[in-house]
């Protein structure tokens, strides 16, 4: 899972990797974010071995049900998530060193919404208030 993590979370990925195109290079720019994370338990739950009087609040037939009223158990798991969002490019030409963002579609629908919802609510106050 370390590899996995250090290839994802690489400076590869977040300036990819520069080509030429007519005599003018492009770096392809990426904002790049990640988490890991891992756990394990190791533990027995010990009974009195009598129906009934188990320990942690632990049922009758769970009590039964291990051997000489104990049980051992351990576990264990982890995980990895990325998330890369294109930024944009640099372009190195004749002229110099330019930026040039990348257009979020779904943040800029999301903004429309946004700015709908709030004409809309603030025209419906303002009718509200004129026609009373």
């Amino acid at each position: 899972m370390t590899r996995a993590a250090s290839d994802t979370l690489s400076v590869g990925r977040v300036f990819g990797t520069a080509y030429e195109h007519d005599g003018t290079w492009l770096v392809p720019v990426a904002k790049v974010v990640g988490g890991t994370g891992s756990g394990s338990g190791v533990g027995s739950a010990g009974g009195s071995g009598v129906p009934g009087r188990g320990k942690r609040g632990e049922s009758t037939a769970e009590v039964a049900a291990a051997p000489h009223g104990e049980s051992e158990g351990s576990g264990g798991g982890g995980g990895f998530g990325a998330m890369v969002r294109p930024l944009g490019v640099y372009v190195v030409d004749d002229a110099g060193v330019h930026w040039r963002p990348a257009l979020d579609l779904n943040r800029a629908i999301l903004g429309g919404q946004a700015v709908a919802i709030v004409v809309s609510l603030s025209l419906a106050w303002v009718l509200r208030r004129r026609f009373r």
